[in-house]
């Protein structure tokens, strides 16, 4: 039998995955829990009655804004150019009638759009026998990517395969006539590790100061201490940065560069998100609780408290969110002297308050500069607008030289003459902490910082150097 001519033949194309990076009803519930997480105690009682019922019910209340999804872009493209050349699109999906309605109608590519309800169901042999009676065995072409679409293809044409894993791409090579693939991006444990943020755990190197400025750092027992400490507040942040990104997707997506986290690109699915989270909590928690004092874990519990009122609430309120950065990072420096039990020096603590402020107005003006060069006027959720840039140009060196004179004052005290026998040489670190400082700041106003100059630091081998420079000037002055 002679076969049919594409033109007659539609194309069905699957949503969740194969459309998009994503899934609908993922991202549905993360809408519904924005707008009120208590609801998460309604879920269990909408999915007791079914599926159906659950979907019902998500879509009754909530409905994905197509603005805010990860599209596929290179299937969107490869859909857009059948479209113009005369190809019938049917959208089919096991999202529900309304989320389908709601995209297709965004994309106006499609000519019909079949989603799920109450009474149907259009996934795996459901959506066969559904695209069998609408079009007949064999009277249509389908794009999918995932095991439930073997089902489908069974019945197809021919084939498009999306993202699928090799598992289901040989599969579906032995039942069906597969026309293109667009190969899955390998995501592995790099994602995941990115997706916790693991470059950030350099900012929790301040747990071992106070036990280094004690010179207490030799002793075996005291450094395990605190590297149990580090990976405990590790564990313990990066529940944040995950629970912070499921919050901010919608918003992510729109950033040009967090469009490209793993959460918000969809390269990770929101359900590892979901589970990930808990168990960073958990991990970090139960690291101290049975091997460090009860006194971090305090100090770790209220970590956490502030950084979360941070991430949804505090980082909205102008200066107050740059305070809260800086105590933030004095927080580690509490937290390295409980875990070792050593005395932290108010010194110390007076100077990182100066000194992290000045990183924390680095920030902020990075993020202004960048503004000012797309010519947005105003940062969406923060408070700041860009007429605020020349002031932060000021205050920003200005707090950074201030931690330094803090430092000069600490030479004059008592701590220093039983700490350090050549006390002067520590004078050249006060010059090295001016040039670093003054360094971060020309760069920044240059528009070359990153925008977060602590990542910066860590990829910077200027700072290394004077870092390497510093800690030989600190052990020169203590023999």
């Amino acid at each position: 039998m002679e076969e049919k001519d594409n033109s007659n033949i539609p194309l069905c194309v699957d949503l969740d995955g194969t459309l998009i990076a994503t899934d609908c009803l993922s991202e549905s519930i993360m809408d519904i829990l924005r707008q009120n997480f208590f609801l998460i105690f309604l879920l269990p009682i909408w999915l007791i009655k079914g599926k159906a019922n659950f979907k019902e019910k998500i879509a009754n209340r909530i409905i994905p804004n197509p603005d805010e999804l990860p599209f596929i872009e290179e299937v969107l493209e490869y859909l857009k150019q059948l479209k113009n050349n005369g190809r019938k699109l049917v959208l089919i999906t096991a999202s529900h009638q309304r989320i389908a309605d709601r995209i297709g109608n965004y994309l106006n590519i499609f000519d019909e759009i079949i989603g799920s309800d109450i009474d149907r169901t259009t996934k795996g042999k459901s959506k066969q026998k559904y695209l069998i009676d609408r079009f007949g065995d064999n009277g249509y072409d389908y794009a999918g990517d995932s095991k439930a679409d073997l089902h489908v293809w069974k019945s197809a044409r021919k084939a498009i395969i999306v993202h699928a894993s090799q598992k289901v791409l040989a599969k579906a090579e032995t039942i069906v006539d597969i026309e293109k693939v667009f190969p899955q991006e390998k995501v592995g444990l790099i994602a995941y590790l990115k997706q916790i943020r693991v470059y950030q755990w350099i900012k929790n190197i301040l747990i071992f100061l106070p036990l280094l400025m004690a010179h207490k750092l030799s002793s075996p027992m005291l450094f395990i201490d605190a590297i149990i400490a580090f990976f405990a507040f590790s564990f313990t942040a990066s529940f944040v940065y995950v629970l912070n990104d499921l919050v901010d997707l919608p918003s992510d997506r729109k950033h040009i560069r967090k469009k490209n986290r793993p959460l918000a690109s969809g390269k990770i699915p929101i359900l590892h998100g979901a589970i990930i989270a808990p168990f960073l909590l958990v991990t970090g928690l139960l690291l101290a609780t049975y091997f460090l004092s009860t006194e971090f874990l305090y100090i770790l519990i209220a970590y956490l408290i502030i950084t979360s009122l941070y991430s949804f609430i505090l980082k909205k309120i102008y200066i107050l969110d740059i305070i809260v950065l800086s105590i933030l990072y004095t927080i580690r420096l509490i937290a390295g002297a409980l875990a070792v039990d050593v005395p932290l020096s108010q010194w110390l603590m007076e100077f990182s308050v100066f000194f992290f402020l000045s990183l924390a107005i680095n920030k902020r003006y990075t993020e202004l500069y960048m503004m000012q060069k797309t010519n947005v006027h105003e940062a969406k959720g923060r408070g700041y607008n860009v007429s605020d840039i020349d002031l932060m140009r000021v205050i920003g060196p200005v707090s950074g030289y201030i931690s330094v004179l803090v430092f000069v004052l600490y030479l004059h005290s008592d701590e220093v003459v039983v700490l350090y026998k050549n006390s002067h040489i520590l004078w050249l670190v006060a010059v090295c902490l001016l040039y670093w400082i003054t360094r971060i700041w020309f760069i920044t106003t240059r528009g070359k910082m990153h925008d977060d100059p602590i990542i910066f630091t860590g990829k910077d081998p200027v700072s290394y150097i004077i870092g390497i420079i510093v800690a030989l000037l600190v052990i020169g002055a203590a023999l």
